[in-house]
């Protein structure tokens, strides 16, 4: 069994802030893949379903950001998982917007979630960090995160929640590479080989032949002295 974390704040009003991203990723992979209903346990809102051949219980704890790590020891616990058999789904400033990256283990970058879980379950658990840029300057970082995307971000999210959610299923299986090429298919789909022909010019035509020379040879002689 897999735990499938996404960070984020309980409510309404934080519904779509740029720190609900890992909220939202979840939502959307419970949407696609038939997960079952949502419900309160372990101090947080799960899903339980299969994603291949792999149960999954998707958690989103309803502590707050920075008090995760209660709800995540919790349902480890529970199910007596190690920690790394959890995934934790969330948002990353040190990312532009539109990128995703999986990893596993290593520091919380200052991120109270990740420092909550850090402190719960240890560092030894995978990530999938999940890009929303930098407001630029430190002092702005907390409104930023708290601020809801804008409506020009409405693609790319779309694009990057939906590629998660494609790639769910080989995230569960451990493969980082496939569910990243997953990823990449919806937010830098290739491009075709194929360039559009370019149109043909039209053929020139036949240069017309010379006329046959009819004239004697006496003429042709008079005609040069003409």
């Amino acid at each position: 069994m897999k735990l499938f974390v996404g960070l984020g704040n309980p409510g309404q009003k934080y519904a779509r802030n740029r720190h609900n991203i890992g909220f939202m990723a979840l939502d959307r992979i419970a949407d696609e893949h038939g997960f079952g209903p949502w419900k309160s346990k372990f101090q947080a809102e799960i899903s339980e379903g299969r994603l291949g051949s792999e149960k999954v219980l998707l958690v989103k704890p309803q502590t707050f950001m920075n008090r995760s790590g209660q709800s995540v020891g919790e349902a480890m616990r529970f199910y007596k998982l190690d920690s790394t058999d959890v995934t934790v789904f969330h948002d990353e400033l040190d990312l532009a917007p539109g990128k995703v990256r999986v990893k596993a283990g290593g520091g919380h970058a200052g991120h109270n979630g990740l420092r909550s879980i850090h402190e719960h379950i240890s560092p030894a658990y995978d990530r999938v960090r999940l890009g929303i840029g930098h407001p630029g300057r430190k002092e702005m970082v907390s409104p930023y995160v708290l601020s809801d995307f804008a409506k020009a971000d409405a693609d790319w999210l779309d694009d990057v929640l939906r590629g998660v959610s494609d790639g769910a299923g080989h995230l569960a299986d451990g493969d980082g590479g496939k569910f990243m090429n997953a990823v990449a298919l919806r937010t830098a789909p290739p491009r075709s080989s194929k360039s559009p022909a370019a149109p043909k010019k039209p053929a020139a035509e036949p240069a017309p032949e010379p006329e046959a020379d009819s004239r004697s040879a006496m003429q042709k002689l008079l005609d040069k002295f003409k």
